[in-house]
């Protein structure tokens, strides 16, 4: 936890309202995304109970398993489920845009926008990951056979799941860790895993301050849990007798009725802090680099759209060479992840300062013509001396870029003690002429803020071909195909 987090905590326990962590929004919101609440059955990794879906706050979907330990009913509510997520994929693509062609000359599409779920935690990602385990590799024919949707549904699942472990990306949300992105409350990071007690301290209701709303929150009667698991008294009380009466009744329409009403009151307070928490989201300004990590989604979404049918379903665990390239990916996307959030927010980037990793101040001294002429041709190497009250961190000759314009970079030439001062040797984004552009080398008097994250430090990777893999690691795989094993799970 950074100092400056922790200072917001204790200022949001002290005045009883949740303090900003961020200026502006660091999560893409779509115009209407799909809110979707799932419910599990107690002591069953994955046995869905129901689900809550829609994407207008006034026309939820409820779909119910009246039984969730009787298989046919399973999969006839996964095929309902695949239904409506699947429409919302295929609806959600926009138009295609044409793109430059790549470096190998290879055309290449985007689809104008793309599908989004908001899940109210982590807990809802986990379950969707676990749906996805439980239904992708499922059979259409023979013994046992599923809905054909069934399937489709599980590798996309399983995408989405995949999707949400890459930093930045807002394909699939949780409600919760992007409103602690953007607020610290008073109370602990378990209790911030609470929809209704979290937007209890960024949104009380008229009257109340964080504490009493958050209080409020931990009675299941008035605001149950907001899945996937139920409250216990719930279930022993409601749920239980409910389903016993279910089975009693030999499925008739009346029982079922009471199970839907059930469920129905679990979840439909949630279904309503999922939406109240995404006005509060919208009423942030989305940041500069959000629609750029917005098209990085819409780029990865229309590459598994594309060639959905060309391949099998995801396999169980990952060939080495693949999985040691999108460990690779998500630090390379952590890293950018991290600077992009510095650069478009100061309460972001206040924490490096604060950590020494950057350093604000004012311009005292600037020489933008200095040429550096060691070499064979002169280069432009304006120097810049920055008065800062900032603990710098730093060493000499350490890369920095300027946190308002990245592409302008630099090196540190010296930190001097007694004045309070860095001297930096701008080495780059100043254009390819022996005179700077105007107005890129800051002024006498500007202020400006350097840091050494960069959103590009990490450089791609080379990993040896799937025929090469090293002995080390197994060797070359074989080739994947799906086989009955691959469904089998411990706990299905």
């Amino acid at each position: 936890m950074s100092v400056l987090t922790s200072l917001a905590q204790l200022e949001a326990a002290a005045t009883g309202r949740a303090q900003p962590l961020a200026t502006v929004r660091h999560c893409h919101l779509s115009d209407a995304p799909l809110v979707l609440i799932p419910l599990k059955l107690a002591g069953e990794a994955a046995a869905p109970l129901a689900v809550m879906l829609g994407s207008d706050p006034a026309d939820p979907t409820l779909l119910v398993v009246p039984q969730p330990r009787n298989r046919d009913l399973r999969f006839a509510f996964a095929a309902e489920l695949a239904k409506l997520v699947l429409n919302h994929v295929e609806t959600s693509r926009g138009a295609v845009e044409e793109l430059p062609p790549g470096k190998e000359g290879e055309e290449r599409i985007r689809y104008g926008d793309a599908p989004q779920l908001l899940v109210p935690n982590r807990g809802g990602v986990g379950f969707l990951r676990l749906m996805g385990r439980s239904t992708r590799f499922r059979r259409t024919e023979g013994p046992y056979a599923v809905d054909p949707a069934v399937p489709v549904l599980g590798r996309w699942l399983t995408w989405f799941a995949d999707r949400n472990d890459h930093p930045g990306s807002s394909l699939l949300l949780a409600m919760t860790e992007a409103l602690r992105l953007h607020w610290a409350t008073g109370q602990s990071a378990l209790e911030d895993g609470n929809l209704a007690a979290l937007m209890g301290w960024i949104s009380p209701p008229e009257g109340l301050d964080g504490p009493a709303a958050a209080a409020l929150a931990e009675d299941p009667v008035t605001c149950p849990p907001a899945g996937p698991t139920t409250d216990p008294t719930f279930d022993n009380e409601v749920l239980a007798p409910a389903i016993a009466a279910f089975d009693q009744a030999g499925r008739d329409p009346r029982a079922e009725e009471r199970v839907r009403s059930a469920l129905a009151g679990q979840l439909t307070p949630t279904w309503h802090l999922m939406w109240r928490a995404v006005e509060v989201l919208r009423a942030l300004p989305p940041g500069a680099g959000v629609p750029a990590r917005w098209e990085r989604d819409r780029d990865a979404f229309t590459y598994y759209h594309q060639t959905f049918g060309e391949a099998y379903p995801q396999a169980r665990r990952d060939p080495p060479v693949r999985a040691a390239r999108r460990l690779h990916e998500l630090e390379r996307a952590q890293e950018a992840y991290d600077a992009q959030r510095a650069f478009d927010d100061p309460l972001v980037m206040a924490e490096h300062r604060l950590a020494g990793q950057a350093f604000g101040g004012t311009v005292v001294d600037s020489d933008p013509t200095r040429l550096d002429e060691t070499g064979k041709r002169p280069k432009l190497r304006p120097y810049l001396r920055v008065r800062t009250e900032d603990p710098v961190r730093l060493d000499a000759g350490a890369t920095v870029c300027d946190a308002a314009r990245p592409a302008l970079k630099g090196r540190i030439v010296e930190i001097d003690e007694r004045t309070r001062s860095v001297l930096l040797e701008l080495t780059g984004g100043m254009g390819r002429k022996l005179v700077p552009e105007a107005g890129v080398v800051p002024e006498i008097g500007a202020r400006v803020v350097f840091t050494s994250r960069s959103a590009d430090s990490w450089g791609a990777a080379k990993f040896p071909d799937r025929e090469a893999t090293p002995w080390t690691h197994g060797g070359p795989p074989e080739e994947y195909v799906p086989s009955d094993e691959d469904a089998a799970e411990e706990w299905s």
